[in-house]
């Protein structure tokens, strides 16, 4: 039995369609973050990038994203490896520290909604887009106890 791309590859050796399809759609990467400039931790809120789309944890614009949004970071092979805000879920920094993608990848369990119904993804749990918010100080009104 063959071993599955993320198993055998490195990041760098992997197709733009495989690198493409170790996205989760979870949306925790499309959420706002505040960083401690003194302790340069990360705080997760549930504001959520202008171009996500709540119901479908997916980029409205995803080809233009990185044009449209200054801060977007787009993912690569390189800064997967230094990003701290990556979630521990994500399969991209769990391919890159050498670890298998969970149960409810859609990878490995064959369908894009068992993010979802495993509770990993941001469905139903986004409470502002940062269009809704009018001040940088209404973040931490979103502030969330822990990493989502």
């Amino acid at each position: 039995m063959e071993l599955p791309f993320w198993k055998t590859k490195t990041l760098e050796e992997m197709s733009a369609r495989e690198w493409e399809s170790l996205c989760d759609g979870c949306g925790k990467c499309c959420l706002s973050k505040l960083e401690d400039e003194d302790t340069s931790e990360i705080y997760w809120t549930s504001v959520a990038c202008r171009l996500f789309d709540a119901k479908t944890c997916r980029c409205a614009d995803y080809e233009n994203r990185l044009a449209r949004v200054s801060d977007c970071v787009g993912l690569t092979p390189a800064n997967v490896r230094s990003i701290t805000w990556l979630p521990r879920t994500c399969a991209y920094r769990l391919v890159a520290e050498g670890q298998d993608l969970y149960w409810w990848h859609p990878l490995v369990s064959g369908s894009r909604e068992t993010v979802h119904e495993a509770g990993v993804s941001m469905r139903g749990r986004v409470r502002a887009s940062e269009t809704d918010l009018a001040e940088p100080e209404d973040y931490f009104d979103y502030v969330l106890d822990e990493e989502p």
